[in-house]
């Protein structure tokens, strides 16, 4: 789930490497050539073909076209980075079908800056009404590690082309890392029992992986800015990699219609992390702050 894909999908970070990014469970974010040929990809096979997945419709309210999440990253001590997850109305609909542009920016500040930068931005370009990915864009840059992504998600084909030339067998409306995010929530978790998991099947690093996430229970928390009244998970992980446990990652969404993530910690093999909430505007519902 990404709030979810926030400690996946962080919103994006879900590899965590030292800095900003959990590459597989934190924080999940340059229009190119691909543009063209992601809202072109309505036109073929024919209609007719039986191979052709009918596209869902799912009725929620989450969030809507304005909405904007501002968050700052701590890494040890340290201010490490911000970030910023911005949904709008994209101008150029998929046969017929209405699309919303979401992008994500991370960058490493102040000191953190001086000795680890990090340019992070990803694009995703989702189906307004079945919430899953035609176009996902995937600019790297941290500590000079670069990485370079452009899928294109044939979802009436199940199938996903990236940008190396490759065709890959999909399940029906898969996510991309940051698309996963906004359909974690969509997700009902008014009768979520403790030990519960979530799973949404995404597709990663040219693989398909599936984001796992577990309900611990509803918890209020203080940050910064004031209380909020929470659901608390935790992203089930590769134990041994990054983190020790699955213990050593937990997210805290708001328990109201918006599920955004407020909070996400993490403690990793070099250290610790955390991602707060520092603002938000164009909200789709109240939020559930005292």
């Amino acid at each position: 789930m990404m709030p979810l894909a926030l400690a996946r999908s962080a919103a994006w970070y879900g590899n965590c490497k030292v800095a900003f990014m959990a590459h597989r469970s934190v924080v999940a974010i340059a229009a190119t050539c691909l543009f063209s040929l992601g809202f072109a990809q309505s036109g073929a096979p024919p209609a007719t073909s039986p191979e052709l997945l009918p596209l869902r419709s799912l009725d929620h309210h989450a969030f809507a076209s304005g909405e904007k999440l501002s968050y700052v990253l701590h890494y040890g001590w340290l201010n490490a980075g911000v970030a910023t997850l911005e949904l709008k109305e994209s101008p150029q609909d998929i046969a017929g079908r209405k699309v919303l542009h979401a992008v994500g920016i991370g960058e490493s500040t102040g000191a953190f800056k001086a000795f680890y930068k990090v340019e992070d931005r990803y694009e995703t370009y989702i189906d307004k009404s079945g919430v899953f990915p035609y176009l996902f864009i995937r600019r790297v840059n941290e500590g000079g590690y670069i990485i370079n992504q452009d899928y294109v998600f044939m979802q009436r084909r199940q199938q996903v082309a990236t940008q190396d030339q490759k065709t890959y067998d999909v399940p029906p409306h898969i996510q991309d890392m940051l698309s996963a995010f906004y359909f974690a929530r969509t997700l009902d978790y008014a009768n979520a029992k403790p030990g519960q998991e979530f799973s949404i099947p995404c597709f990663m690093d040219n693989e398909e992986w599936n984001l796992r996430m577990r309900f611990v229970k509803k918890e209020t928390i203080k940050l910064r800015n004031g209380k909020y009244r929470c659901l608390k998970f935790q992203p089930v992980v590769q134990e041994g990699r990054v983190f020790k446990t699955n213990d050593d990652l937990n997210v805290w969404i708001t328990d109201d219609a918006n599920h955004i993530p407020v909070l996400a910690q993490a403690k990793v093999l070099v250290g610790s992390i955390k991602l707060e909430l520092s603002g938000y505007e164009g909200l789709a519902n109240p939020i559930a702050k005292e």
